[in-house]
């Protein structure tokens, strides 16, 4: 199974018993009024799909990262296994599959996982059925395997900023990473010494789906990031990052992920912060 797999794939093999859909809508800044993701996937989704519950597994401290046994126990919840393939999806402006494809590769590495291209819009654009009946499972004992090596801390980015062996790339958009717009937690504003921005929408073609190889590999190579040396994403809260670096995935490069991001650097009062 590719990391990226189209709406046509999915419907073909919807039902198969070793293939499970997981809806990982996760609305991390909300709007007005508020979404509630569990309601909206209980109003549609894709039939036979399951409810990942991505904001549960978003910590709310220095780090968005889910505990270990909290990764565990709500896929357990959902009666998976080890031996499952899992197709992510979302109906979420910051594309939350991402995220929920970070998760597994961090606490369940060798799980066979892909993100539907295009998500729950493109699959209803492409006319694809919807389904307002909530599966029943049973619940199961799902053993994850962690692997946390691609994680950055705060204390590591600062140490990279003397090395620089890591090159740093910020998901936000452009006018939060100079500064010129405040920032939504009520943070210092700015970006980390070094960084580059690369907002996440840009990884995007104008119907959701993910840009072709070659055009990722564009982005990266005209924001000046060099592919042949090691990449670390971050963002406001470590959600969006796994934008670039589900495209880093795709382009055979292995990514790290700083998840404490900008609100963990800027609420300490000790780190430099440029604006520009």
């Amino acid at each position: 199974m590719d990391s990226l797999v189209t709406t046509h794939w999915l419907a073909d093999r919807l039902g198969r018993a070793d293939l499970v859909v997981l809806d990982a809508t996760y609305v991390a800044v909300q709007p007005d009024p508020p979404r509630d993701e569990a309601v909206e996937y209980a109003a549609g989704h894709i039939p036979g799909a399951r409810f990942l519950d991505l904001r549960a597994l978003s910590g709310q401290g220095r780090t968005s990262l889910p505990s270990e046994a909290a990764f565990s126990a709500r896929l357990g919840e959902l009666g998976m296994s080890s031996a499952d393939r899992i197709v992510l999806y979302d109906g979420s402006p910051h594309r939350t599959s991402a995220r929920a494809w970070w998760l597994f590769r961090l606490f369940a590495p060798d799980q066979p996982v892909a993100i539907l291209d295009g998500g729950l819009d493109k699959w209803r654009r492409d006319g694809m059925p919807l389904d307002d009946h909530v599966p029943a499972v049973e619940p199961a004992k799902f053993v994850s395997d962690p692997d946390l090596s691609a994680v950055r801390t705060m204390a590591m980015v600062q140490a990279n900023l003397t090395i620089g062996t890591e090159q740093l790339v910020d998901a936000r958009s452009p006018a939060r990473f100079a500064g010129s717009e405040p920032d939504p937690r009520g943070l210092p504003s700015g970006h980390i010494p070094g960084s580059v921005n690369l907002p996440y929408g840009r990884f995007f073609a104008e119907d959701g789906s993910w840009r072709s190889r070659g055009e990722l590999a564009q982005l990266f190579a005209d924001a000046g990031i060099d592919l042949d040396r090691p990449v670390v994403a971050t963002c406001g809260s470590g959600i969006t990052a796994a934008v670039p670096a589900f495209a880093l995935h795709l382009l055979g490069r292995d990514p790290a992920l700083y998840d404490g991001s900008w609100t963990e650097w800027a609420a300490d009062p000790h780190t430099p912060k440029v604006t520009a």
